[in-house]
């Protein structure tokens, strides 16, 4: 069988670095092409020395490559630039499968993206066509799609185990706190002041408190599980650690922590990437990994539970779960090219 042509768009990024590892072990495809405008020219592993083992291509602009020969590309591209690429791309190349790991096609509604992302939408033809790529939740629409919309990695900490909650009125509608804490990675690698070493090591900082982006989609994604508008209070903070999530989420209910944990442990009792247990969930027991790691305990408080939630943001949080939407799209097992062992101490 041929192996499916793949193209890496941004592939100078945390994220495109990640694709490559994971692709790399993926015994279904090549990496016939990675895309990235300001190092076109260059070779991967002069960004990246860890990769000289595996002759890898050569980094081009995207005018450089033929994407008729194209099965798939993954966009790895800074929000609003994603939408002008894939809009002309996808005009030239209508065989051209996407999956777009910016925040460009996630927001089914325009004016919404507009709001929170301050730029209007240039390709909101293709916004229809566009399907939230949480794997473990729209798995179906996701096997129909050309243009895959991967969530962020705070939402898919949340949402994983909100949904299916909300799905069955296990837990109450309003006063649902999200506390979600994330390494160094989550904010890209160009460079800034507010991520040097000597910002962030020893400390630990919340941003964009109350105006997080990412609680855009939390809100749409919890709002189709339930049915009706919702709003959350979601809260980022950055660890002096290079990658890993751990969300903590607060919400209110007439039930047993017990009866929120079989709920969990029903929903994922046969997704490979998705284990609810009994002790605390740590963000080295997924580094390195497509896992997610959960569990429920009951408050201190009466009516209220807290679940812990950790993933890897640049691999379930970003480039593992692309992948595994590709594996659903083309039918693959979807441990194909994932069945990685967290990385510890």
């Amino acid at each position: 069988m041929k192996k499916l042509q793949i193209a890496i768009i941004g592939a100078s990024g945390y994220t495109g670095a990640e694709l490559v590892r994971i692709l790399l072990n993926h015994k279904k495809v090549e990496i016939a092409a990675l895309v990235a405008n300001s190092n076109a020219g260059q070779k991967i592993e002069q960004l990246y020395p860890h990769l000289i083992h595996y002759n890898l291509p050569d980094l081009k602009t995207p005018e450089e490559i033929d994407f008729t020969k194209i099965d798939l590309a993954f966009g790895c591209l800074p929000h609003t630039t994603s939408q002008e690429v894939f809009k002309k791309l996808l005009a030239q190349n209508s065989h051209l499968k996407v999956i777009d790991l910016s925040a460009d096609f996630r927001l089914e509604n325009p004016s919404d993206y507009a709001k929170w992302y301050e730029h209007e939408h240039s390709a909101q033809s293709l916004q229809p066509q566009a399907i939230y790529g949480l794997s473990e939740i729209h798995r179906n629409k996701i096997k129909k799609s050309n243009l895959i919309a991967c969530p962020g990695c705070y939402p898919t900490s949340a949402l994983l185990s909100l949904i299916p909650l909300l799905q069955n009125n296990l837990i109450e509608k309003h006063d649902i706190i999200i506390d979600s804490k994330s390494g160094v990675t989550g904010a890209g690698r160009s460079v800034k002041q507010s991520n040097l070493f000597c910002e962030i090591n020893e400390s630990v900082k919340a941003y964009s408190v109350g105006k997080h982006r990412h609680t855009a989609e939390i809100e749409q994604e919890l709002a189709k599980a339930c049915g009706e508008k919702i709003e959350v209070d979601f809260t980022p903070h950055l660890l002096p650690i290079n990658r890993g999530i751990i969300s903590t989420i607060y919400a209110k209910t007439k039930f047993s922590a017990s009866d929120i944990q079989n709920c969990l442990e029903k929903k994922y009792e046969d997704e490979p990437f998705v284990k609810v247990i009994s002790g605390d969930p740590n963000i080295k027991d997924v580094v390195g990994t497509n896992f997610c790691i959960m569990s429920v305990k009951a408050a201190r408080t009466k009516g209220k539970v807290i679940i812990v939630s950790v993933i890897d943001n640049l691999c379930k949080g970003a480039s593992g779960q692309a992948v595994q939407n590709m594996n659903i799209v083309f039918g693959f097992d979807e441990r194909e090219g994932l069945e990685f062992v967290p990385l510890f101490p």
